[in-house]
C-alpha cells in the first residue's frame, strides 16, 4: 500500500494505521527523492499486507515535517502503533530499505 499523506490527515493515515507505516518525506526539488520513486513503488507491493508506505511533499507540508524534525532529505522514518521506530537521511536502495525495515521490525 502506497498513499500520499499531509498535515491534515497525517495523524489518520499514519499514527492510527494498523500496520507500520514507512513514511517518506520529500520534496519535488530534491533528485535523490525523485530517484527512489520507483523503489517505493516496488516496495509497496513487496511489503503488501505487512508494511504501508506513506509519501509527504515536506515543501507543502512544514508542520508534519517540523513535527518529526525533518532536517534533510529524503528522510525515511518507520511509525508502528503511533510511535517513531527509527528514522533514516538520505537516499537508499531498495535493499538496504528492506534489511532496515526487516531488521527494525524484528523479521
Amino acid at each position: 500500500m502506497l498513499f500520499d499523506v499531509n498535515d491534515t490527515d497525517f495523524n489518520e493515515k499514519v499514527l492510527r494505521h494498523d500496520m507500520p507505516v514507512l513514511v517518506d518525506f520529500w520534496a519535488p526539488s530534491c533528485k535523490p527523492c525523485l530517484s527512489m520513486v520507483p523503489t517505493f513503488k516496488s516496495l509497496a507491493t513487496q511489503f503488501e499486507g505487512q508494511v504501508a508506505i506513506a509519501k509527504i511533499n515536506v515543501d507543502e507540508n512544514m508542520g508534519t515535517a517540523g513535527t518529526y524534525k525533518v532536517r534533510g532529505l529524503p528522510t525515511l522514518i518507520l511509525f508502528r502503533g503511533g510511535e517513531v521506530v527509527d528514522k533514516k537521511l538520505g537516499a537508499m536502495t531498495e535493499q538496504q530499505i528492506k534489511d532496515w525495515v526487516a531488521h527494525q521490525l524484528g523479521n
